[in-house]
């Protein structure tokens, strides 16, 4: 009877397999490599900026127009963007809220928005949320890559907007120049918003590099750009986000912001001002330092039956695939995973969409999208080591089952 109280949309909601998966994690004390948040020290001059901070007594609300200011200059400088700090910034709660004030400034009931698959679940829940409809452009698997045809197929005249996460999560995969390219001329084409999410942004490996989708022909005037400083300064839980966007988005942005939250953390705030000036060396030991977490739990993902088909190029997840002769599924998997190892991990069909859509531009296979799991390898050297050390004494015959 209480349940009957619920709104309609509140009823569409429950805790996520992440969420559900930490908790079993914190409960029988396994290793987490599910959840995506570093389990390391924050940089000690970010912790003691918020430590003056608090101190100094910034405890009310606040909006820090030195973060915009820092912002406009770095989007200036390694985008090559033309950002007024005065008008084109919106500071949120971390990524995910910029990302929802973004969704709710522009998508009105029965909008049409593009999203890729594999995707991380809160793309589709917000425009859910919004009354808007997703609408799902496969990657295809091994390398993930994107079908031009595919996409162009995928834009009616109810098209609004399109989500781009690159690096992108759960696969690692960066999006390739020509493949933004392409996005940028469908998006100019059917005079379609680009919503990206760029957390990942400081987290590339080898060749790869960076591109924001902003900086594209015709897409300065039509994307909207969502960052945060959790990824790449390790505080997934200081929530100080931000997007930078046309001036008549961002300021709608702003006042949706002030009706929900009001403002981001205000110590937190005048500590993202340090994070932001970071010198150029920070950011390349934090590239170095994932990269070689990354070809760590590869290769021991590798040597206990796994297929790694397709190496991260950015982010901190690995996609990991299960051996061609195993019949469990990707639950399973994870499941024994707990129970033998004591290591947690996330099904990969929690990052699908396309298996359960009633869309009938949907016909390809979908059985592969029960074989992959996400490993998470942004921990510290001891937990990965602990991993290693679980799973490696663990008997692996069940990944071998038929």
């Amino acid at each position: 009877m209480e349940e009957e109280k619920l709104s309609s949309v509140a009823k569409r909601f429950t805790a996520s397999s992440i969420q559900k998966l930490s908790l079993i994690a914190q409960q029988c004390n396994a290793i987490n490599l599910a959840e995506g948040f570093p389990d390391f020290p924050a940089p000690l001059t970010l912790k003691d900026a918020a430590i003056s901070a608090i101190n100094s007594d910034f405890n009310q609300y606040r909006h820090v127009q030195g973060i915009c200011d820092e912002l406009a200059s770095i989007a200036k400088k390694t985008h090559g963007l033309d950002v007024n700090p005065l008008t084109d910034i919106a500071i949120c709660c971390g990524q995910t809220e910029a990302f929802a004030a973004a969704v709710f400034s522009v998508i009105n009931p029965g909008d049409e928005v593009i999203i890729f698959d594999p995707s991380f679940d809160t793309y589709a829940n917000v425009v859910s949320i919004a009354g808007g409809v997703p609408v799902y452009v496969t990657l295809d698997p091994p390398q993930w890559t994107l079908d031009p045809n595919k996409l162009l197929k995928s834009f009616t005249h109810r098209t609004k907007a399109l989500v781009l996460n690159s690096p992108h999560n759960p696969t690692g995969k960066v999006f390739s120049k020509d493949e933004l390219d392409t996005i940028a001329g469908a998006c100019c084409a059917n005079d379609c918003l680009a919503i990206t999410d760029e957390v990942y942004e400081y987290v590339t490996f080898g060749n790869a590099k960076h591109v924001s989708l902003a900086t594209l022909p015709g897409m300065h005037s039509r994307a909207i750009i969502t960052s945060s400083l959790s990824k790449t300064f390790s505080v997934t839980g200081w929530r100080v986000g931000w997007a930078i966007a046309p001036a008549y988005i961002a300021s709608a942005m702003r006042n949706i912001h002030a009706r929900i939250v009001d403002s981001a953390p205000a110590p937190f705030q005048e500590a993202a001002l340090i994070a932001l000036r970071s010198p150029p060396e920070y950011f390349e030991s934090l590239r170095r330092d994932y990269e070689a977490k990354r070809d760590f739990i590869i290769k021991l993902l590798v040597d206990i039956g796994f297929q790694v088909q397709f190496e991260p190029q950015g982010s901190f997840f690995l996609f990991a695939e299960l051996p061609k002769n195993c019949s469990l599924t990707d639950v399973d998997c994870v499941e024994e995973l707990i129970k033998r190892a004591g290591v947690v991990a996330v099904p990969g069909c929690g990052f699908f969409r396309t298996n359960s859509s009633k869309d009938k531009r949907v016909e390809e296979d979908r059985s592969y999208q029960k074989r992959y799991i996400r490993f998470a390898f942004c921990k510290s050297d001891a937990t990965l080591t602990s991993a290693a050390q679980k799973l490696n004494e663990t008997n692996f015959e069940f990944l071998k089952m038929q």
